[in-house]
């Protein structure tokens, strides 16, 4: 059954691919020439029959550069984001294929404007049916339609939270059915059964009609993990190894293959190669119009300092950024000169060194604005994990694990754990676990949509521990 869904699937995208695809060439060819919106030399226009007669060669090249691509890898896993990304090398590939062959057949009458309608066309339309087509058998399936079991082998904590995920991605419709343990001591879980032993796999699956495995065992149980291979090595049935390492939070993975051997990278962020270009260009650019438009703000609330409390406008602390290297950061200054004569020690609520206009800046997030300068300098990017002080880095660092992970980004004036109400002198252990997601799934538009809900806040919410 779930072999036949996931073949049906297979062809409907595979027509519908093709279809589009071919009605998104001869469209192009009406939107070039046929509309008017854009100028044309009659003396030049080719015939219809001419991009008619090029379809079905159109139609070979789509759908090979639509298998290469990957967009048939059918599985109840993948997300939309890997699907969208398949699309694009797919259409992309086709675009490269289509643009090869007409330069080698040396026609002269392929027009660029007719290209790039046909590429996007091709590239919306793809697109668009298959996220109609995922959020149709997402619907069904979370209403009980096309379900799978699966059986999660072991019953500690990884197993358990394995139960809960696939439980809460319910548009997957795989069922957890029960737990495979061989550690009797470990007694039944309360929220599913223990079903049997490694031994009974197997039997389990024919029995119960199982159709994933998913391997969840602790580093140290790695000969349980091989015994299960050896018993699903004659068995078709989808199998799944789930990864313990918690000490790696903040890390993503990667597969490849060398030379047969294979191998498996960790890399610690998304934040490499051109998506650091990507983010330092979107700093400088917000930071630099950011500083233009509210430059007479920042003079004003420097002058109301000066004016209310003896001392300099601006504080400078040493924090910890990229690596954990130090920096000073900038602020404005909230509490009194010698607000640190005893050493530095954390904010408190009702803390008697800060000055009145201090603590309005600290619960509007307002004494936060010189970090700008820092952002231009590199010290700092506008997102990212809220910089520490080396003696606290020092602390918890013993005491938080992952706490260094956070330092292999830059650190930010603002941040997800911050825009979730984790900041100041909450759980510092729930902050680093944002700041870990926010490392691990960067991308430009996650940068922006943190950056609105920074403003949003600070207009609209009051700041939960801003003191």
């Amino acid at each position: 059954m779930i072999r036949r869904t996931s073949q049906t699937l297979t062809i409907w995208f595979v027509a519908w691919d093709l279809a589009l695809t071919s009605a998104a060439w001869l469209a192009s060819y009406w939107f070039r020439f046929d509309t008017g919106l854009v100028a044309t030399d009659p003396d030049i226009q080719p015939p219809f029959s001419l991009y008619l007669g090029s379809l079905p060669l159109i139609v070979i090249l789509a759908a090979v550069a639509f298998r290469l691509a990957g967009m048939y890898e059918i599985h109840r896993l993948r997300r939309f984001r890997e699907e969208l990304l398949a699309v694009v090398k797919g259409v992309g590939l086709m675009a490269l294929a289509v643009m090869a062959t007409s330069f080698a057949r040396q026609n002269h009458y392929e027009s660029r404007i007719a290209m790039a309608a046909f590429v996007a066309g091709a590239l919306i339309g793809v697109v668009f049916t298959r996220r109609m087509t995922w959020k149709a058998v997402r619907r069904l399936r979370s209403h009980g339609v096309n379900q799978s079991r699966a059986l999660i082998v072991g019953s500690g904590r990884l197993a358990r939270r394995t139960v809960r995920t696939l439980r809460a991605v319910s548009w997957s419709g795989i069922q957890p059915f029960g737990y495979v343990e061989d550690e009797a001591h470990r007694g039944p879980a309360a929220d599913l059964p223990v079903v049997g032993t490694i031994a009974d796999l197997r039997e389990l699956i024919a029995l119960h009609n199982i159709h994933h495995v998913f391997i969840a065992l602790p580093l140290n149980r790695y000969g349980d993990a091989r015994r299960v291979f050896g018993e699903l090595s004659q068995i078709v049935v989808d199998v799944q190894l789930i990864a313990d390492v918690p000490q790696m939070a903040g890390m993503t993975f990667h597969t490849t293959q060398l030379h047969g051997m294979t191998v498996v990278g960790l890399r610690e962020s998304p934040h490499h190669g051109m998506n650091v270009v990507v983010k330092r260009f979107m700093d400088m650019i917000l930071a630099t119009v950011a500083l233009v438009l509210i430059s007479p703000f920042m003079a004003f609330l420097a002058l109301l300092i000066k004016i209310t409390s003896p001392g300099p406008v601006f504080y400078r602390q040493e924090r910890c950024g990229l690596n954990g290297s130090p920096f000073d950061m900038l602020k404005f200054r909230t509490m009194r000169a010698d607000a640190e004569k005893n050493g530095p020690q954390m904010t408190a609520q009702n803390d008697p060194r800060k000055t009145w206009l201090g603590t309005i800046l600290r619960a509007t997030n307002l004494d936060e604005l010189p970090q700008l300068f820092n952002v231009l300098r590199g010290d700092m990017s506008l997102v990212g994990p809220r910089p520490e002080r080396p003696v606290f880095v020092n602390q918890f660092s013993k005491t938080i694990p992952g706490y260094m992970a956070r330092h292999a980004v830059k650190a930010g004036m603002t941040g997800w754990a911050q825009v979730n109400g984790w900041r100041g002198n909450s759980s510092l252990r729930r902050r680093v676990q944002f700041d870990l997601y926010y490392i691990t799934h960067w991308n430009p538009l996650f940068d922006l949509r943190i950056m609105f809900l920074t403003v949003w806040r600070m207009l609209f919410q009051k700041q939960k521990h801003a003191y």
